[in-house]
């Protein structure tokens, strides 16, 4: 997996941004850098008034794991799109029944409530997935175990996924990041789609991608990833924005 920012990548950057397509963003740890906690979360100004003039020239969308509500209020630029719950919610919730779909899972997390809080594990409740954090944990191993033995009796039931320290679960029919993206590009009718994830939750849409899409990963530690292109951190975010910026003649 290259990196972006070398002539290869800038060739396909360009090439990519010729065919007018939607640019696709998760958030946390590809526009946001990874807080502590996800309330405080946050874009910096420069990355922000550069998706702003970004969203004069072609469609932008955020595909991201947060509720829309959440991840709109951390905006500070109006994108085209933004698809929320890994891509269950789009807008207004598309499937206002799989909330329901989570009360299985719900009860029993609340009978095990006691045995996460020792753990360090906190659960994030979105509505259509439920989120469950350890980046706080004292020990993340023993956090993982415990969410292992937890979670156990949901597989099957529920998608049960990982992230960055964080365990989600969302109902098994449940849209995901991958059929959010697909339906945005021909929504909004554009030729292809540039996507920029940082994790597992990214990788169906990496791996789904069209030959002509161009897919960028964060961070190169997972050497499976199917992503076609990598950047070495969130800072290199901004230069890939100037890049696009350039390319489309500013």
């Amino acid at each position: 997996m290259p990196h972006l920012l070398q002539p290869q990548g800038e060739a396909v950057l360009a090439a990519a941004l010729r065919r007018s397509p939607l640019l696709a963003f998760d958030f946390d740890g590809t526009l946001a850098r990874i807080a502590p906690t996800p309330a405080r979360a946050r874009i910096s100004r420069s990355v922000s008034g550069k998706l702003r003039r970004l969203c004069e020239r072609l469609p932008v969308a955020i595909v991201t794991g947060r509720s829309v509500a959440d991840v709109r209020g951390r905006l500070d630029f109006e994108p085209r799109y933004v698809a929320g719950n890994h891509g269950a919610e789009i807008g207004p919730a598309q499937a206002p029944g799989l909330a329901g779909e989570l009360d299985l899972a719900r009860d029993l997390l609340r009978r095990h409530a006691a045995d996460l809080a020792r753990a360090g594990i906190t659960l994030e409740d979105k509505g259509l997935s439920l989120a469950l954090h350890y980046r706080l944990a004292r020990c993340p191993e023993q956090a993982r175990a415990v969410l292992r033995e937890v979670l156990q009796p949901l597989h099957g039931d529920y998608r049960i996924f990982s992230g960055r320290q964080v365990e989600n679960v969302a109902p098994r029919d449940a849209a995901d990041k991958r059929s959010a993206v697909h339906h945005l590009v021909r929504q909004c009718r554009a030729d292809c789609a540039i996507f920029i994830g940082d994790d597992g939750n990214d990788e169906p849409v990496f791996a789904s991608a069209p030959a002509h899409w161009l897919t960028i990963r964060i961070g190169r530690e997972d050497p499976r990833s199917r992503a076609d292109f990598f950047l070495d951190s969130t800072a290199e975010v901004a230069l890939l924005l100037d890049r696009m910026l350039a390319h489309l003649g500013e």
